[in-house]
């Protein structure tokens, strides 16, 4: 009985997977859409600098913990700043299209799910890049951190800000890498029912401390992104991901449910169903 709720289950989880091909488009325009809104946010250098001073006094004023902090700590020996930096560079995006890649083969609803809930994420903090240009912390003076990418290396971004042509640098909040890795930890837990699934809340965790310790953040930031996730929650639930049916043919021949053959016959009439009638009419032959 268990077996066969099971292979059930496994099924009707199957048949909602989209076309492969479809779901590749929309994944790669997701991460394009996400690379060129952050480009199609510069030129915005003074607002942005404003703006960090506003989000820097107001965290001191609601006495949020101070980003230094962290950095201290990453910052005693070279080795660990050095690997919070790669995490930092080379995790983000690999690990979402990971996560995405075996959703869709082994939780295809799941899949439908957790890609809307990016979509919507993404989308959100696009327009919020262009509404607030926020200089990140390693940028500001006041806050006296270190921008451990370019000191200790590696780092994803140019040296000089203003003319950075592969990102956006002026689009701090809110902050998608700990947006994107919440979503990988949550959608992980919610598709998997093994006791050691809660620790996928340490990407998350490591996330939050590499990008304020790096001082590619503000806590607010994450604050934010945290508040609009949870939105997008709200508004697209699990429930919602129905079931792609694909195209199921009708068979030619077949079995009726009572165990019984049947074959179509002309204007639609089953031939069995014929033949009865033309006995019981007595119908000479």
């Amino acid at each position: 009985m268990h077996a066969g709720n099971a292979s059930a289950g496994r099924e009707r989880d199957g048949s909602a997977r989209p076309p492969l091909v479809r779901e590749l488009l929309l994944v790669v325009g997701l991460f394009a859409i996400y690379k060129f809104g952050r480009r199609a946010a510069n030129g915005h250098t003074e607002e942005a600098y404003r703006n960090a001073d506003g989000v820097w006094a107001f965290e001191r004023a609601v006495h949020l913990p101070g980003e230094g902090a962290v950095q201290s700590m990453l910052l005693h020996g070279d080795t660990l700043i050095h690997l919070a930096n790669t995490y930092y560079a080379v995790v983000h995006f690999p690990a979402t299209l990971l996560f995405l890649v075996w959703l869709y083969w082994r939780r295809p609803r799941h899949y439908v799910w957790s890609r809307r809930i990016l979509a919507a994420l993404t989308g959100a903090a696009l327009a919020l890049h262009l509404l607030f240009p926020l200089a990140p912390p390693r940028l500001l003076a006041a806050t006296g951190l270190v921008d451990t990418g370019q000191v200790y290396g590696p780092t994803v971004y140019g040296a000089k800000p203003a003319t950075d042509s592969m990102a956006n640098q002026f689009a701090a909040m809110p902050s998608l890498h700990f947006g994107w890795a919440v979503m990988v930890a949550v959608g992980l837990i919610v598709a998997t029912r093994t006791r050691w699934r809660w620790l996928w809340l340490l990407h998350p965790a490591v996330t939050l401390l590499v990008i304020v310790g790096t001082a590619n953040h503000y806590w607010l930031d994450s604050i934010v992104v945290a508040a609009l996730l949870a939105v997008a929650f709200a508004a697209l639930s699990l429930r919602s991901a129905e079931p792609v049916r694909g195209h199921r043919p009708r068979p030619a021949t077949g079995t009726r449910a009572t165990g019984h053959p049947y074959a179509p016959a002309a204007h639609g009439v089953p031939l069995a169903r014929a033949e009865s009638h033309h006995t019981s009419s007595g119908v000479r032959r």
